[in-house]
């Protein structure tokens, strides 16, 4: 009963969730939808935590999506040990890369008093639990090997029954616990995008295409002078 509510009915409410309210914070407060970067208050930290975070983050997602797209061809990447072998390595390598970043986002928050002053509950709550979900992915890389191949038995027909609204549990009721809460926190994330800066995923900056174009003047070595 338990797996039904956290894997057949939860998807859909954070989801909906997701959808609604990001909708309803698109059409009330449009200016609030950025990453609302602190690079200008703190930027040589935040530089070693963003970059790699994001090319790692999004390699992983990648990754899990192919795997849901193209399931025979990933079979083909998978079929030889040396290719798994090297899937599993690289893999492994940019979980941890994601999960010593997240760590780097929060520690430079708790460290730098102007960042204190900035960051909200939602941006804790956020920070601790895409923490949560990365130090997850790693373990179950680390601990429960072979991921590359038991994720298209367990994980995709899971998903892919949720994508039909015909949820089907007993695909991912067998596996650890561990990679369960994974699975139930990737929605958490989803349900938490349209209350926090996550919302920046989904936005794309189309208007940059027509917008008039912006004039930046250097002004340091006027400064300088008057001083």
């Amino acid at each position: 009963m338990l797996d039904i509510v956290l894997f057949a009915v939860f998807p859909y409410v954070a989801v909906i969730l997701a959808v609604v309210m990001g909708l309803y914070r698109y059409f009330t407060n449009r200016f609030s939808l950025s990453s609302l970067s602190s690079q200008f208050l703190e930027n040589r930290c935040l530089f070693w935590g963003s970059v790699p975070w994001h090319y790692a983050i999004l390699l992983v997602l990648l990754a899990h999506l192919l795997v849901g797209l193209f399931g025979g061809l990933w079979l083909w990447v998978v079929g030889t040990p040396g290719r798994l072998y090297l899937l599993e390595v690289v893999g492994l390598s940019l979980g941890l890369t994601t999960v010593v970043t997240a760590t780097l986002f929060i520690a430079r928050r708790l460290v730098q008093a102007r960042l204190r002053q900035v960051t909200s509950v939602m941006d804790w709550v956020l920070l601790g639990d895409l923490l949560l979900q990365v130090a997850l992915g790693a373990y179950v890389a680390l601990v429960y090997r072979w991921g590359s191949v038991w994720y298209l038995d367990t994980a995709v027909p899971w998903l892919s029954s949720l994508v039909r609204l015909d949820p089907q549990v007993q695909y991912i009721s067998v596996l650890p616990w561990v990679a369960k809460l994974h699975f139930f926190n990737a929605f958490v994330l989803v349900g938490l995008i349209p209350f926090t800066r996550l919302i920046h995923m989904v936005t794309l900056p189309v208007s940059y295409l027509w917008r008039p174009r912006q004039v930046v003047i250097w002004n340091r070595a006027v400064s300088r002078r008057r001083a």
